[in-house]
């Protein structure tokens, strides 16, 4: 029997009972590493990928100092277990280059899932896989290609008090943790472990990431489905900042085969697939 997870929040990531608990035969994580100290967790995946690590490479950072968010924007975790921020290396093979825009989208169902289940927080995605929860955001992923293999970085704010975290960017989301998150709820339970959540969102990752490679696609692995129920940003009245300054307002509508957004604007339907999207009211 392998070892209980630890569940304080401030502690370390307890790397051997992950290990125990994930590299199981038969399981997708190949391999798991915790680092004291990186300077970003998809650039040393990257590297690992192009000198032929395994697929379901896992590695973890108790501090990352030049982390990298969408749109080439830097994102730098405290030390003191304020986050949880980690990469994981795939090969998705099995589905066509035109198909795995979704992999971004899998990983933001796995974390919002997890999160629910973990935190007993009501995280929901804004496109493309943004966490909010309580109207902020709460986790932020990125992936990029090395190779043949894909890696996704996802960040986690945990412990993070309001000084910690970055200050909010002309029209961007606030940003929040699990910390402000449960000390705002009517009981104030303690936010979620950090191992525990990492855990439960590569328990996620792996159970998702299997059901759409098996099937081939996001409409008969019924990813889809479950992004349309996580994402709040479908149905709503969106504007959308594109790369090189062009603006484009309407409703998200969907998504389209390939993971794009798509916005109706002026009776047609504008298939987005990069850009800051804002919620408006």
């Amino acid at each position: 029997m392998s070892k209980p997870l630890s569940t304080p929040s401030s502690s370390r990531l307890d790397e051997a009972g992950l290990r125990a608990a994930l590299l199981t035969p038969g399981s997708l994580w190949t391999a798991l590493d915790v680092v004291a100290q990186t300077g970003s967790t998809n650039a040393d995946l990257m590297a690992a990928a192009l000198a032929g690590a395994a697929e379901g490479t896992v590695l973890a950072a108790e501090h990352q100092a030049a982390g990298r968010g969408r749109q080439g924007r830097t994102w730098a975790t405290p030390p003191a277990a304020s986050a949880l921020t980690f990469s994981v290396l795939l090969r998705p093979a099995a589905i066509p280059p035109a198909g795995r825009g979704w992999l971004p989208l899998l990983a933001g169902v796995a974390a919002a899932r997890a999160l629910r289940a973990a935190a007993a927080v009501d995280a929901v995605l804004k496109w493309p896989n943004d966490v909010l929860a309580g109207g902020a955001k709460l986790a932020g992923i990125l992936a990029e290609q090395a190779g043949d293999a894909i890696v996704v970085g996802i960040g986690i704010n945990v412990g993070a008090q309001a000084e910690d975290l970055p200050p909010r960017g002309p029209g961007a989301l606030p940003a929040t943790s699990l910390a402000i998150l449960s000390a705002a709820g009517p009981d104030s339970a303690p936010p979620a472990g950090r191992t525990a959540l990492l855990a439960a969102v590569l328990g996620e990752l792996a159970r998702w990431y299997r059901r759409w490679t098996a099937a081939g696609d996001a409409d008969a692995s019924g990813l889809r489905e479950e992004y349309l129920r996580c994402c709040a940003t479908i149905g709503a009245r969106v504007a959308v900042e594109l790369p090189g300054g062009a603006r484009l307002s309407g409703t998200a509508a969907g998504i389209d085969p390939a993971g794009r957004l798509l916005v109706e604007t002026a009776g047609e339907l504008v298939p987005v697939s990069a850009g800051d999207v804002i919620h408006l009211r």
